[in-house]
Parts: structure tokens; sequence; C-alpha cells
């Protein structure tokens, strides 16, 4: 089954496919928090690499195949995120590259597009569904636990990031058979939002 790039939806979120008209709207929810391009992700989406790195997300070339989102809520663009390495013909996909403005982070946004993306994962007939988060970036970590995800390890000096720092990467998955658990705690998560 082929995972379709559509628009995805609940009452909290809309995840629509990153489009052109996404450009500036994103451009200025990534200008929101300077600093944390900075310390933590491993390509930039700040000033002239913006452009560039928006065009790839778009192309699905970042880290493809790939299906980029932005992420809308009260309709405006408070983020982005992905389905990264899309393997159809092994049933795995990373969900990654994702960003809020500072304002967005630690209410409903971020559970809300994890149970979109999971359900689109597992409903488009994947098997495995992994995470990888820097080592140091405790607050994704941690949100990644609470969600269910198993932590399978860390792969050291996995990457030199963008600002020339060697990154610990810290791999988390969920399994298929793993998914009505996880997908009940981010319903219960999401019904404290209501």
């Amino acid at each position: 089954m082929k995972l379709e790039h559509r628009t995805l939806e609940n009452r909290f979120v809309r995840l629509e496919p990153l489009v052109e008209a996404h450009r500036e709207p994103l451009r200025e929810a990534c200008a929101a928090d300077r600093d944390l391009w900075l310390q933590l992700y491993s390509f930039s989406m700040l000033d002239t690499a913006f452009d560039e790195n928006f065009d790839k997300l778009i192309a699905g070339a970042l880290a493809g195949p790939a299906l980029s989102y932005a992420v809308i809520k009260d309709e405006a663009c408070v983020g982005t995120t992905s389905l990264l390495r899309v393997d159809e013909a092994n049933g795995a996909l990373e969900i990654g590259g994702t960003y809020y403005r500072p304002e967005a982070r630690g209410g409903a946004v971020n559970p809300a597009a994890k149970r979109l993306l999971f359900g689109h994962a597992f409903d488009g007939g994947m098997a495995r569904v992994y995470l990888h988060v820097d080592a140091l970036n405790a607050r994704s970590r941690s949100a990644v636990l609470k969600l269910g995800a198993v932590q399978e390890g860390i792969l050291r000096r996995d990457r030199i990031v963008w600002t020339g720092r060697p990154r610990d990467t810290v791999v988390f998955s969920v399994l298929e058979h793993e998914w009505p658990q996880v997908r009940d705690r981010l319903d219960a998560r999401l019904a404290d939002f209501a």
C-alpha cells in the first residue's frame, strides 16, 4: 500500500502537505526560536539556508523519500513535521524534521500531530515507525517516551550537524503490534486538552 501525501486533521491541528504557499509562514515560525536551530537541529531553517532546505522538504529530498507537512493550528502555521525515509518495501519510516514555534510547545500540538502521523503510517501498512532524536534534546526525548515509544539505543557520533557539532542520536520506535497501546495513550493525553 502506498502512503498518500494528503491533509491529515484532528480537532487540534491540521497537517497540510508542504507547498510553496507555506514558505513565508514557515520561515516566520522557524525564525521564532533561532537558538533552537543553532543548538539541536541537523539542518538549518534560518536565514539563507531556509530556502534551500524548504525546497528540499517540498521535493521530499531532505531525508527522502519523504512526505513533509506544515503544521497548522488555528489557521496559522506553527511548524513543520515529516514522514522521512519512507521504505514501503520493508514497512518502515521515520517521523522527524519536527519543529514548533515556542508558543505551540507543551500543549496539544505535538501529541495531536504525532497521533495523525503514526495513524497515517500504520493505516498505510507500515510495520515500524521510528524517531531519531539528538541526545542533547531532553525535551524531545521525554516527549517521545511519553508517547510510549521504545528506546532502542544510541548511535554514537551518528552525524555532524550543520553547525559542525558531532551528534549522538537516540533511536526510538513503535512497532505495528504496539500501535494500539500507543494510540490509546495519545488519545488519553489529547482528552486532557478537550
